[in-house]
């Protein structure tokens, strides 16, 4: 798993933008009126009457018959417009829908699924057909019902494989919580989310991008560059053999620009500033949009003059972003309920419930149920989560103490019932997520003292200097006991603190490295100030958005290694507007 906070998602990584709360002047109508009762929607009615025939008729001779069927079927419409150098150069606009079965065979006791997760990279047969996932654009509920009867048939067949190749192994292996159930009971719930408008408006928004990319060509030194605008409506439809009924909508707008330059080393240095928000006007207007490409293009240069600063141990004040990511990386992934189960994960906080896992002065929930931190919507808001469970605010860490996880309906020992965080995307099978990741702190002073005692600490170890890293890139984690249990950090704006003078001077070609408990523990106080962090973060189930809401913490001690680095040459010539000017 990665973090990265580029605007685009890369394939299972874990992906993070920094929100901001500057508004972009759109033209969008944002009223919202009542939504029907979800029994009136025609892919509900459809999915509803093909749920019914399999649950009464879908039966393999001499075999068990499905005891739970779910079905989820995504709308998705995305729109997106890229300008280069004053260019138009990608303009994308997509509708899609993908169906999701999910069949149980066995009971809520012992079914087909559970924690044998090594089942669902069994590929079969190489000649085995696998249905098409695609649902139909027209509600044309034959059509789906084809949809859904295929994808149900091959499910309902897969499983009673699994289902007996788990008795077996069974038989014949001593299973860590044998008599942990497999799934949850839980009561089916009848919602539907409010219908908002959606309009992309694309001739002003190519005006935008045209003009706020043109700008770039007055810093010749940046060799690449664009300006990136989007939207992306998600409606789910979801129903189960329970009775559960929701429907669910999801709008996000973002912006994003970015740049690359070359240090004189070779090094490539790239840069962005990424924006997100449900609505069209949390983005950044024409003045806002032009100040941050002028704060990116003066960060990329001070990195091109910055020196490279050898590896790294003694402490260092992470800023709320970079905060923000270290959390969602160390504690938030290893919170996960599945994770728990798993063999084959580390499991860094099984069996820790009650028991001291961060300093006692903080404290970590994760509240889907928040729309906004301050002014700044929150990516990770959502009502159900996509095994139809109402979300809800959970108290993971409470002073310190492991109060929960994060659960989807897979039962974890001592908590066997979901708390509406079984999350996934496409066609991926939920498993418990993060959505809106806070942490907060009751050790917190003001960001000038926090300096102050980072000056201190740096002092009392000895130390030349310690480190603020403002601005990070992303991470990555790696969970499973397959290897070490490390995360890693990509800073990208660290700056080296003079242990004398308090001066600041930026550096750059390390990156952040460490095991989860140990750094954890190095955390001694925090600022009386917090940041938000909009993206995506990609895991098994997919690609979900998410949010993270941290003040800046200083810590004892971090270790930065050396990234690699090419060495290319920057372009030969100047750009070609360069010449033209020139010449006139």
């Amino acid at each position: 798993m990665n973090l990265h906070s580029a605007g685009r998602r890369p394939t299972l990584t874990l992906a993070f933008a920094l929100t901001s709360s500057l508004a972009l002047t759109f033209t969008f109508t944002l009223t919202s009126h009542a939504a029907p009762p979800p029994t009136t929607s025609p892919v509900l009615g459809a999915m509803q009457d093909e749920l019914a025939r399999a649950m009464s008729r879908l039966r393999l001779k001499g075999y068990e018959a499905p005891y739970f069927i779910a079905y989820s079927v995504r709308d998705y419409e995305t729109h997106e417009l890229t300008g280069r150098f004053g260019a138009v150069v990608s303009r994308n606009q997509s509708r899609n829908r993908q169906a999701y079965v999910e069949v149980r065979v066995g009971d809520y006791q012992l079914d087909n699924t559970s924690s044998d997760r090594e089942m669902a990279f069994d590929v079969g047969d190489v000649d085995t057909y696998e249905p098409n996932t695609e649902a139909p654009l027209d509600d044309n509920p034959e059509a789906l019902r084809g949809t859904l009867w295929l994808l149900t048939d091959a499910k309902y067949k897969h499983a009673l494989a699994a289902y007996a190749k788990k008795r077996g192994r069974r038989a014949t292996t001593v299973v860590e919580d044998e008599n942990l159930a497999s799934f949850s009971r839980e009561t089916p719930s009848r919602h539907a989310d409010p219908v908002t408008p959606f309009h992309f408006d694309e001739p002003l928004l190519e005006a935008r991008v045209r003009t706020a990319s043109a700008i770039f060509k007055t810093y010749p030194d940046l060799f690449d560059a664009s300006v990136k605008f989007g939207a992306d409506r998600v409606t789910r439809y979801f129903v189960n053999s329970e009775g559960a009924q929701v429907v669910t909508e999801r709008t996000i707008f973002s912006g994003h620009v970015e740049a690359a330059t070359r240090a004189k080393d070779g090094m490539l240095l790239q840069h962005e500033k990424d924006f997100y928000g449900r609505a069209g006007d949390e983005l950044p207007d024409d003045a806002q949009l032009q100040a941050s490409i002028a704060l990116l293009a003066t960060e990329l240069r001070a990195l091109r003059e910055a020196p490279v600063i050898d590896p790294y141990t003694g402490p260092a004040l992470l800023m709320e972003e970079a905060a923000g990511v270290f959390f969602h990386e160390t504690v938030g992934h290893r919170l996960e309920g599945e994770r728990q189960n798993d063999e084959k994960e580390g499991r860094t906080f099984k069996g820790q419930v009650g028991h001291l896992v961060l300093p006692d002065f903080l404290s970590v929930i994760d509240d889907p149920t928040a729309r906004s931190a301050g002014k700044v919507s929150l990516n990770g808001y959502y009502t159900y989560d996509d095994e139809g469970i109402p979300a809800r605010r959970v108290p993971l860490i409470e002073n310190g103490k492991l109060r929960d996880y994060l659960k989807s309906r897979t039962p974890i020992v001592g908590s066997i019932k979901s708390n509406g965080h079984g999350r996934a995307e496409g066609t991926a099978d939920p498993m418990g997520r993060m959505a809106n990741l806070f942490v907060r702190s009751t050790r917190q002073m003001p960001l000038a003292a926090l300096k102050a005692k980072l000056l201190d600490e740096v002092r009392k170890q000895g130390k030349p200097f310690g480190l603020i890293i403002r601005d990070i890139t992303g991470g990555s984690t790696n969970t499973t006991n397959y290897g070490y249990q490390a995360f890693k950090g990509q800073p990208r704006l660290v700056y080296r603190v003079d242990a004398k003078t308090g001066a600041e001077t930026l550096v750059r070609g390390v990156e952040m490295v460490g095991t989860p408990l140990t750094t954890v523990s190095r955390i001694i106080a925090t600022s009386d100030t917090e940041g938000v962090f909009n993206g995506f973060c990609g895991a098994e189930s997919g690609f979900v958005p998410v949010s993270t809401v941290a003040p800046a913490v200083l810590m004892s001690e971090i270790e930065l290694q050396r990234t690699q680095k090419s060495a290319e040459r920057p372009p030969i010539l100047p750009p070609p507007w360069n010449d033209v000017k020139r010449l006139h």
